[in-house]
C-alpha cells in the first residue's frame, strides 16, 4: 500500500532553515506528481509546494515562494522540502502528499503521511 514517511521537522528559530524528507513506497513514485501541504493550528490544510513527476516544473503557496525550495530523488523515492528565510506562521504539521488537487492554494489529496511537525520560534 502506498507509504509516505516525512522526517526533518524541528523547533527553530525564525529566519533558520530545515530540510524536510518523504519516504515514499507502495507506488511508481517517479510518474506522480508530489505535493507538500501544511496544517497550522486551528487552520485547514495549505499547499505548500508542488513538482511534477520528472522534477521540471514546480508550483509553490503565496505564502513560501521564494523562501521553499522542492526536489525529488526518483531514484531513492524520496522528496524534499527546503524551508529557507522561516517565518512564526510557516509553524504547522507538514504533509508529504500524493493525488492532490489545487484551488486558491486549498489542496484536496488522496493520500497524505502522517506529518512532521515544524515549529519556528524565538
Amino acid at each position: 500500500q502506498v507509504q509516505l514517511v516525512e522526517s526533518g521537522g524541528d523547533l527553530v528559530q525564525p529566519g533558520g532553515s530545515l530540510r524536510l524528507a518523504c519516504a515514499a513506497s507502495g507506488f511508481a513514485f517517479s510518474s506522480h506528481s508530489m505535493y507538500w501541504v501544511r496544517q497550522a493550528p486551528g487552520k485547514g490544510l495549505e499547499h505548500v509546494a508542488s513538482i511534477r513527476s520528472a522534477g521540471d516544473f514546480t508550483t509553490y503557496g503565496k505564502s513560501v515562494k521564494g523562501r521553499f525550495i522542492v526536489s525529488r530523488d526518483n531514484g531513492q523515492n524520496i522528496l524534499y522540502l527546503q524551508m529557507n528565510s522561516l517565518k512564526f506562521e510557516d509553524t504547522a504539521v507538514y504533509y508529504c502528499s500524493k493525488g492532490c488537487h489545487v484551488a486558491a492554494d486549498v489542496p484536496t489529496c488522496e493520500v497524505h503521511g502522517q506529518g512532521t511537525q515544524v515549529t519556528v520560534s524565538a
